[in-house]
């Protein structure tokens, strides 16, 4: 039976839990009662879960209330949101541009006003980018930090549980639920290095942004995060064929998707030698820029999102990813916050800080978001 997505993003409705917060969660995280579909109609018939995944049921004794399960795009393996089968969500705000993707219902609900916040994965940004998109908090927190228990695929060297929320205050609310304690809020922003890697006009969007909050950056840069982007591709690819090849025999998993898939074979293992050599060179850089200041700043997308008209053609797109990727590479954690638009399209800022530090970023996000709101 092929759900039905609302144009908000969700696929399933119901109500599991008391409590005062309300969260969807994206459809690779395990709700005991329903099945766990990814998206993929090659999993329509899956059995249902016999039980929560650990993060769901950590919300759930702890005074969260589960709306619903939300659609993504397919097998969670894509950055656009685009997913024919279990549908695509509007874009709440921009509805022209794409929701961004994988986690693009858990995106769209939060930025909707459905729930106050929802559960996404990240595996190369795919609770950043999204959130860039729908104009809303994203948090991937450092690698392992999250249970992964009851997440698809089950073994990854680079997905985190993530956060998406509308505010920082609800976002601190939730991590505490999750048993990350985020401290006092700042009296003052530690200082910042600015990596300059995305398209001028975005970076002086950027730049402007902190600017106004009176924040004046050092400036930096990052020689490896292009090789580390490369390096997470290869190891994203060759993860997902060993998660996700058996499906390919349905003939039911969308062309796009099973391409990539596919692919995934013919990564050899030298390559993924020389992927986990960039992935120790990279998070060595980034330990050694975060010796000098406690946050590294830097665009979440590389280019403004484009319209879904646009995204048709997945070569417009494949780039999109490379400045989120390389955290999940290095397992450090990251935050992306609404900075703004231009012509129209939203801009995102995203904060890195050391691994074990996600209450800094939550903290850091307060602090600029209040200052905005003067």
């Amino acid at each position: 039976m092929k759900p039905v997505c609302e144009s908000n993003g969700f696929i399933e409705r119901f109500i599991l839990g008391e409590g005062d917060l309300s969260f969807a969660v994206k459809d690779t995280l395990d709700v005991a009662g329903f099945r766990t579909q990814a998206g993929c109609q090659a999993l329509a018939d899956k059995p249902v879960a016999a039980q929560h995944a650990g993060v769901v049921a950590t919300l759930l004794a702890n005074g969260c209330v589960l709306s619903g399960k939300t659609t993504l795009h397919e097998l969670a393996f894509g950055v656009t949101g685009v997913n024919p089968w279990s549908g695509t969500p509007v874009n709440p705000h921009f509805p022209s541009l794409i929701p961004g993707g994988s986690s693009s219902g858990s995106a769209a609900v939060v930025a909707a006003g459905e729930v106050d916040f929802a559960l996404g994965t990240d595996t190369g940004g795919s609770v950043r980018m999204p959130a860039a998109c729908c104009g809303v908090l994203g948090l991937k927190p450092g690698y392992g930090v999250l249970s992964r228990h009851g997440v698809m695929p089950a073994d990854s060297s680079l997905d985190s549980v993530g956060l998406f929320t509308r505010d920082a205050g609800t976002l601190r609310q939730a991590l505490n639920r999750l048993h990350i304690v985020v401290e006092s809020p700042l009296e003052a922003l530690p200082a910042i290095t600015f990596i300059p890697a995305a398209l001028p006009e975005i970076d002086a969007a950027l730049l402007r942004f902190l600017a106004e909050a009176d924040v004046q950056p050092e400036q930096g840069e990052l020689s490896t995060l292009t090789d580390a982007h490369l390096a997470g591709m290869a190891i994203i690819s060759h993860e997902n064929w060993q998660a996700f090849s058996a499906l390919l025999a349905t003939n039911t998993v969308s062309a796009d998707v099973a391409t990539r898939i596919r692919a995934g074979a013919n990564v050899s293992a030298d390559a993924l030698a020389e992927a986990e050599k960039v992935r120790q060179r990279f998070s060595d850089d980034v330990d050694a820029l975060l010796a000098i200041t406690p946050l590294v700043a830097l665009a979440t997308l590389p280019e403004l999102p484009p319209t879904l008209d646009e995204a048709k053609d997945p070569l417009s797109v494949v780039n999109l990813t490379r400045l989120v990727r390389p955290f999940n590479l290095s397992g450090h954690p990251a935050l992306t916050l609404p900075a703004g638009t231009l012509d129209g399209r939203p801009v995102a800022l995203q904060l890195v800080a050391r691994k074990g530090a996600e209450g800094l970023l939550v903290q850091a996000a307060e602090w600029l978001t209040a200052r905005h709101r003067r």
